[in-house]
Parts: C-alpha cells; structure tokens; sequence
C-alpha cells in the first residue's frame, strides 16, 4: 500500500511521543466538530473546546498552537480517512470494473461515516489561514487522483480503452463529488434510500456511463 502523506506535521506540538500526539488531537478534533457544527467555528470558545475533549486549557496547547489548528486537523482527519479506506480497497485481491465499484464503495461509506465532519470542513475551510487552505486542497485533490488513477488503470487494461483524459479526470472528480452529496442531501435522499442503496444506484450510474462512452 502506498504511504499516506502526514498533513499534520507541520503543526507544532510541544510533546516529542508521536504516538500521543496522534492520540490527542484525535481526541480533540472528535470534541470539537461537535461545537463547531453546534455554535459555528467563530462563537466556540478555548474554554468550551478544552472541556469537550477532556483536557485542559493549557495541557490542549502542548498538541496544537490556535483554533485555526483544530479546524485543520478536523480537516486532514476527514481525508486521511478517505485515503486510508480506498487505498485499501485498491489492495484487496479483485480485478476489473469491480475494483473500482469496490473503491467507490468504501469511499461512500467513508463519506456516510464523517457526514459532520464533511459538512463541516466545508462550511468552515474558508476560515483557515492561506498556508492550510492550500494543504486542505492538496489532500482533497490527492484523493480524487487515486480514483482517476483506478480509471486510468481500466482503461490500460483493455476495459475502457476509449476514454480519454478529460473524462477520466472529469469522472475522477464526479466521483468524489457524489460521495459528498449524500453528506449534503442526507436529509432527503435517507428518505428513499439507505447508504447501502445510495451506493448501489450512484456505482451503477457510474459504471453505465463508463460502458456506454466504451461502445
């Protein structure tokens, strides 16, 4: 399996013990996505956040240096996520157009597991400095790149030798859009469907276009 790039190095920490470090701001993203989808970003306070994920003040400052640091990890958590999952399912043993429904799969149920966490980074992303902005967009565009690349992969196979590069590359990001979707019309869709249904009309929606610009 591929190496899944650390986003959060860049952000300083006073504790050396990597492991804690991963522990801890696991810990504080899960405690303040809650309070920023409750009270919005701007109106939660220091306070608030230290209680939500069990720490206090000062010991939450040894793992992030300000609240614009939370808010990007939340960020890098929803992707590295996302990138663990596919990327695994890129592993498993399984051939041909089913790799890729197994990757939009786990990408989908990914997307239905962090639906908070997902509306969240984009309600709030705008908010962060310059410099995380661009590292949040970098991870957003590495993930749709592992679809593309599967696509890619079908086609030097033989199993989609027509298409070519900007629709491979438009379908790369259709498909990362639609996981998104459910996050932002749970409320309607979860009235006719569940995730397992989402998945299996939204794949076959996928994979019929890929067959029909094949013929």
């Amino acid at each position: 399996m591929s190496k899944i790039m650390d986003d959060t190095k860049d952000v300083a920490t006073q504790i050396k013990n990597k492991e804690l470090v991963k522990e801890r701001r696991r810990q504080i993203v899960d405690g303040a996505v809650k309070l920023f989808i409750e009270h919005g970003y701007h109106k939660t306070t220091t306070r608030a956040l230290a209680k939500a994920t069990g720490l206090s003040i000062g010991s939450m400052y040894e793992y992030i240096s300000t609240k614009d640091d939370i808010l990007y990890l939340v960020c890098i958590a929803i992707h590295t996520e996302v990138e663990q999952a596919v990327r695994q399912a890129l592993d498993r043993s399984i051939e041909g157009k089913a790799a890729l429904a197994e990757v939009i799969r786990e990408y989908f149920l990914v997307c239905d597991q962090m639906s908070d966490h997902i509306l969240l980074m984009y309600q709030a992303t705008h908010f962060l400095p310059p410099k995380w902005q661009r590292k949040v967009l970098e991870a957003e565009l590495r993930i749709t790149d592992i679809f593309i690349k599967a696509i890619q992969e079908l086609k030097a196979r033989g199993d989609l030798p027509d298409l070519d590069e900007p629709t491979i590359n438009l379908m790369g990001h259709n498909i990362s859009v639609i996981g998104h979707t459910w996050t932002f019309r749970r409320w309607y869709f979860a009235k006719n469907f569940n995730i397992e249904q989402y998945i299996e009309q939204q794949t076959d929606f996928i994979m019929r276009f890929l067959v029909e610009r094949n013929n």
